[in-house]
């Protein structure tokens, strides 16, 4: 995302603008970063978008699991298994620090 000037707005002045920035948002699609001493503090993106980036970080969420049990699958069918005492032996939580 390429962000021009007039996207990036200091915070003092999206208070007395947050209307007119809204509207911006929406009429444009374009998102806003509000800045805090110079530096990027928080954004303003359209709350459809917001929405959209939730879904999509719930699909790679999702996408990892799957290739995570894909793998486990493989090395099942490999024979890359554990006998239980050596599970026993890794799910042993470690000694306490004194």
């Amino acid at each position: 995302m390429v962000l021009r000037s007039v996207d990036l707005v200091p915070i003092s002045d999206a208070r007395a603008r947050l209307t007119e920035l809204a509207e911006d948002i929406i009429a444009h699609g374009s998102e806003k970063v509000l800045t805090r001493n110079g530096t990027s503090y928080v954004a303003l993106v359209d709350a459809r978008k917001l929405d959209y980036y939730h879904a999509l970080e719930a699909e790679h969420g999702s996408l990892i699991l799957l290739d995570e049990a894909e793998t486990g699958l493989r090395e099942v069918l490999a024979g890359q298994v554990l006998s239980e005492s050596e599970l026993d032996d890794l799910l042993k939580a470690p000694p306490a620090a004194s």
